[in-house]
């Protein structure tokens, strides 16, 4: 071959090489070869931007031209666009990205503050930069802040979440029915004293994000056109009441249940209406028959004792703490870190809670966001009055791990197959029920007619045997958590009431709600892997290092701080009473001690030494072969082809 063709050859490939690369950046198409998929985009997701009615814009503001960010921020900003850049593909057309530098002092920067976008600080410098993104839909505008590192395993749903809110026009519906007082009734002799009941902190966080629209436990039905249900401690509902919460769920409206073995509060008003005379109140609460129809296994009179989890408390005598078995110090090892509810939490607190699981062969899915330790069991309620923490500990037979709070998913079956359930027969000459009586009065002569020349009432609409999608219960089996006393330190400055969270109850009040409000398809959306990972061989290689130095260490260590106290001691033998009585056997003794002490800690930090040097050298010879191994093949195969072709026959 000619020289003048093997240059244009080489240009021609040089060339290709370019064009190559650009076509592959410009096409739509990816190959995520991760092992948890971590650029792919999840079916979740690719639903929710398929039902986008009006185009969503995407403003992402990120300080890029600051000299003062770490790579490793850098690269994850590069993650965050990236992602963004396949919403825009996948929305085909429905969603415009926006990427905007905010420049110290310029309009950008006052954009991006007047937006809602959080300045952040640089540890190294102390400079600010802004890393956030904005989503607009018409008038309606929704902000993330600030981006972390640490939640980029929730970085889909985070987006998907960000622009699904940003399409809804009114704040989400949320209907509470509660047994327990979250928000007290007014007092007419509070009302006299001026001291206004108030509501317990969890109903301020529900109240950020939802329209609270409270349900009575006498109703029949559910108010029209809630986005989510919230039955707390329920106790003697009408099977009406349980039938209109059994189709809600199977509707596909999410449902948040807390149910009760032993609630606290009552037991301690039992105790004070027991020295007044009154009745004993039920202080567990249940739903049998929405259970047993949905397949849920739980006993309204089973506590969980857990000595690993107990939670320490005053004891008897003063000063005295004693570990208390039925108050469970959920930390963060039993605590799902993989699902949204309690993905970030560290601790909670469940005061005398319960726990359930799925009947055998259900279809259903459980996924434990709250569990006890293997070393747990169950008491029975009743006994849990006449026992003081020690001898509860003593009763506790481990019996495995226990499900306290978790994610009920799947096709439900109705617990009511027949339908709605009829009311019981009037008694012959009782007087008419005031609802029936209301309706009969109220109705309009028209309808009245109508109604007697049909003969029937009008139908209702058909009752759901089965879910008409996927629906979600979220179940937890303690309802004093959501207290003020189990959750938060109050406390008083100069008249006003602040309030110093104890643990991460409110959180998951708030996360759970805020969870379940969102659409299917944002429920099924789970958190993914990070990006930035290790190198597992190295992980595993620097732990055997270390393994193999710590023995070594370890002597040395010994060896070294026993000649030191040697040498402490001979030292203050020198001198008695200001004189200097040092013979020459004891200043001997102390320089071969100091010769001993320097060889020791020049072998100490030899061995530590020789093990970063190793890590260090097994790091860049991997580096080394990553930067090589792909021209090495580039070579190889150029290598392989020229031989094929000198192999091949000329043409004729």
């Amino acid at each position: 071959m000619k020289p003048g063709i093997k240059f244009l050859a080489v240009v021609l490939l040089f060339a290709g090489l370019v064009l190559v690369n650009y076509l592959a950046s410009s096409l739509p198409a990816r190959v995520d070869l991760t092992g948890q998929k971590i650029y792919t985009l999840s079916p979740g997701t690719k639903a929710l931007l398929a039902k986008i009615d009006e185009p969503v814009q995407l403003d992402f503001y990120f300080s890029r031209s600051s000299n003062t960010l770490s790579i490793g921020l850098k690269n994850y900003a590069g993650r965050v666009q990236e992602m963004l850049g396949q919403y825009v593909r996948s929305a085909h057309g429905k969603i415009t990205l926006n990427v905007i530098d905010p420049k110290p002092d310029t309009p950008e920067e006052e954009k991006a503050t007047a937006a809602g976008v959080s300045p952040q600080t640089s540890p190294s410098t102390g400079e600010q930069f802004y890393f956030g993104i904005v989503a607009i839909q018409a008038e309606q505008q929704k902000v993330i802040p600030a981006f972390f590192t640490d939640r980029e395993q929730f970085l889909e749903y985070d987006l998907s979440q960000l622009v699904y809110q940003a399409q809804l026009l009114d704040r989400r519906k949320l209907g509470l029915l509660s047994g327990i007082p979250l928000q007290p009734p007014m007092d007419y002799m509070a009302m006299q004293s001026g001291r206004l009941p108030e509501n317990q902190m969890v109903i301020g966080e529900w109240e950020k994000t939802f329209e609270i629209v409270p349900v009575e436990a006498r109703a029949d039905s559910l108010p029209a056109n809630l986005d989510v249900l919230a039955v707390i401690h329920p106790q003697n509902l009408s099977k009406k009441l349980q039938f209109a919460i059994d189709q809600f769920l199977l509707s596909g409206k999410p449902v948040f249940l807390a149910v009760d073995p032993s609630s606290r509060y009552f037991r301690s008003r039992g105790s004070q209406m027991a020295m007044m005379g009154g009745p004993t109140p039920n202080v567990s609460s249940d739903l049998p028959a929405l259970f047993k129809g949905w397949g849920i296994v739980y006993d309204p009179q089973s506590v969980v004792g857990d000595p690993v989890e107990a939670t320490p408390v005053g004891g008897i005598s003063p000063g005295s703490v004693v570990r208390y078995p039925i108050w469970l110090s959920v930390t963060k090892e039993f605590l799902n870190g993989t699902s949204m509810p309690t993905s970030q939490l560290e601790s909670m607190l469940l005061v005398e809670a319960g726990s359930f699981s799925l009947k055998d062969g259900s279809e259903l899915a459980l996924t434990p966001l709250l569990e006890s330790s293997p070393q747990s069991g169950t008491l029975m309620g009743m006994a849990i009055n006449m026992s003081q923490p020690d001898e509860l500990g003593r009763q506790i037979t481990p019996s495995g791990k226990k499900v306290l709070a978790g994610l009920i998913q799947g096709k439900f079956a109705s617990a009511f197959p027949d339908g709605l359930p009829a009311e019981p027969a009037a008694k012959p000459g009782a007087a008419p029920d005031e609802k029936t009586a209301g309706a009969a009065t109220d109705a309009k002569p028209d309808e009245k007619k109508a109604a007697v020349a049909s003969g029937a009432a009008p139908a209702a609409p058909p009752a759901l045997k089965t879910s008409t999608g996927k629906s979600t219960l979220l179940l937890i089996a303690d309802t004093d958590w959501l207290f003020d006393d189990y959750s938060v330190h109050k406390l008083n400055f100069l008249g006003t009431t602040a309030a110093e969270p104890i643990n991460d109850n409110l959180y998951f009040a708030s996360n759970a709600l805020d969870f379940l409000s969102g659409s299917q398809d944002l429920i099924s959306i789970r958190g993914k892997g990070i990006s930035l990972r290790t190198f597992k061989v190295v992980d595993d290689m620097e732990i055997k290092a270390q393994q193999k130095s710590q023995d070594q260490l370890t002597e040395l260590e010994a060896k070294l701080r026993k000649v030191e106290s040697q040498l402490t001691e001979l030292e203050g033998k020198k001198t008695e009473g200001g004189r200097l009585v040092a013979t020459p056997e004891i200043t001997k003794a102390i320089e071969d001690f100091r010769r001993e002490q320097v060889k020791l800690r020049a072998s100490r930090r030899e061995i530590r030494k020789s093990l970063r040097e190793g890590i260090a050298a097994l790091e860049n010879r991997l580096l080394i072969l990553n930067l090589l191994s792909t021209p090495l093949l580039v070579v190889g195969a150029g290598v392989w082809f020229y031989y094929r072709r000198r192999r091949q026959p000329a043409a004729s």
